[in-house]
């Protein structure tokens, strides 16, 4: 099982920047899959930014061109830097971690949460 930690939330005026961090601990071969989730208040989470082993990235489209997730394999960390923030980009964000094979998903792990605010 893996534990992950998230950090960097806070409140930013639209047109900010904010940077997350994910740190997971335990057994992380037990993963190939790390990314980030959010959920607004009356919605479903949603996917925002996934990151593999390979360091290949996939981007929910609202969030394209402005958010770049990325990885430091050596402290387990991964990173959402959100430059150009609006204010629906207001959520809870969470990290996810989990392996995925050609016969699904399995050992996930999902953060606390960390709350994001954009707002003037």
């Amino acid at each position: 099982q893996v534990q992950l930690v998230e950090s960097g939330g806070g409140l930013v005026q639209p047109g900010g920047s904010l940077r997350l961090s994910c740190e997971a601990s335990g057994i992380i071969s037990s993963i190939n899959v790390m990314g980030w989730y959010r959920q607004a208040p009356g919605k479903q989470r949603e996917s925002v930014a996934t990151i593999n082993m390979g360091g290949s990235t996939t981007y929910t489209d609202s969030v394209k061109g402005r958010f770049t997730i990325s990885r430091d394999n050596a402290k387990n960390t991964v990173y959402l830097q959100m430059n150009s923030l609006k204010p629906e980009d207001t959520a809870v964000y969470y990290c996810r971690a989990y392996k995925i094979t050609a016969w699904g998903t399995s050992n996930n792990s999902w953060g606390q949460g960390t709350q994001v605010t954009v707002s003037s």
